[in-house]
């Protein structure tokens, strides 16, 4: 596998997650760190060789093999489009996009510049997650029947937690289903391998106005025109229901996935706060809990724990076993995929686009 020389862009919480995994992953060097304030400093506090405050110039001027974009929605697009058309690898923070055309545009130009691109949509890469796609796969759960679960936070409980992602001018048409609930509904698709086809949500603004406090600790209020929690319905390809609530106000939840995959054998819970367990539950026998452990999981499961059994493993190993596997398919062409491509995630926009409208009209939409 060849070295790969990496440009960070974005160093918010998920940038520097994203340089805490790139550090664990093998044949991967951290070129450059970019960012629009402080970024000298920075670079040299996590050592990282050059700093730009502008993308374009750190593109231009470097010779990249891929670049992490860890930066709000709205700027996704253009450096990513931008890489593209330099021939460089990308991986994206979720949503991919705010907009579904540009999702679209992005899509096509990887394709057809044939260019490694990715979305983080890191919960594929839990031993667990993908233990639970391997049963499903193997028939151990019968024929799926429902899908159910939710991602929720307490973050933005109060009115006067404020962040960028609350302004759709930022956030793209929605907030909480795009930013945690892009997670679970890639989350639902990838273990099942079933595709969403029809949705029903029901969305709601708690508070229309939150309060924003300056540096100087003075206070504004300001118009919030995006969800703070949404109830969604969905109907799977094989006639399979489902339904998710993700929220940011539930007291007490700092940030829980949870995922219950039923089928006509047996049904399979995962839970992001206890990542190391899978429950298996059954009608006619007592239910099972498997806990991560490679000699007891499936060879492509196995492959993702590092550490032996009774080593907890979690959020940062995702990532790095996310982007180790990128990495390692760039360099075996051979090697099926199982990150996020650009094409899942326009996948997915359509989704959420469904999603918005439906919050709309009430109704069931299809998905395009």
């Amino acid at each position: 596998m060849s070295l790969k020389k990496i440009g960070v862009i974005g160093t918010g919480f998920i940038g520097l997650a994203h340089i805490d995994a790139l550090r664990r992953t093998k044949n991967v060097e951290i070129t450059a760190l970019c960012d629009t304030e402080n970024v000298k400093e920075k670079a040299e506090l996590y050592h990282i060789p050059q700093a730009f405050s502008d993308y374009q110039a750190m593109m231009d001027q470097l010779s990249l093999d891929a670049v992490h974009i860890c930066t709000p929605n709205h700027t996704h697009y253009p450096i990513a489009m931008y890489a593209i058309d330099h021939g460089i690898h990308v991986i994206c923070e979720k949503p991919f996009t705010a907009r579904l055309d540009e999702a679209e545009e992005l899509a096509a130009a990887a394709k057809k510049a044939g260019v490694s691109a990715a979305v983080n949509l890191h919960n594929r890469f839990y031993p667990m997650t993908n233990e639970m796609k391997r049963q499903i796969e193997q028939g151990k759960t019968g024929d799926v029947v429902a899908v159910t679960g939710g991602y929720v936070q307490d973050w933005l409980l109060f009115d006067t937690d404020f962040n960028w992602r609350l302004l759709s001018k930022n956030a793209g048409l929605t907030r909480i289903v795009g930013d945690i609930g892009s997670h679970w509904i890639d989350l639902a698709q990838f273990v099942t391998g079933l595709k969403i086809t029809e949705v029903m949500a029901e969305f709601h603004c708690v508070y229309p106005e939150r309060i924003f406090t300056n540096k100087d600790g003075s206070q504004k209020s300001i118009a919030v025109d995006t969800e703070d929690m949404a109830a969604i319905l969905f109907r799977f390809e094989n006639g399979a229901l489902g339904n998710c609530f993700v929220s940011s106000m539930q007291a007490g939840r700092k940030n829980k996935t949870y995922l219950t995959v039923a089928g006509k054998i047996s049904a399979l819970t995962w839970d992001s706060e206890d990542s190391n367990n899978l429950e298996i539950g059954f009608r006619e026998q007592p239910n099972r809990i498997i806990t991560k452990d490679p000699n007891l999981l499936s060879p492509h499961a196995a492959s993702l724990s590092g550490y032996p059994g009774g080593h907890v493993e979690g959020f940062p190993d995702a990532f790095k076993n996310h982007f180790q596997h990128f990495y390692e398919t760039i360099d075996h062409p051979d090697m099926i995929p199982e990150y996020a491509s650009f094409s899942d995630g326009l996948q997915e926009m359509h989704v959420i686009e469904a999603i918005f409208e439906s919050s709309k009209t009430r109704k069931w939409v299809k998905v395009n």
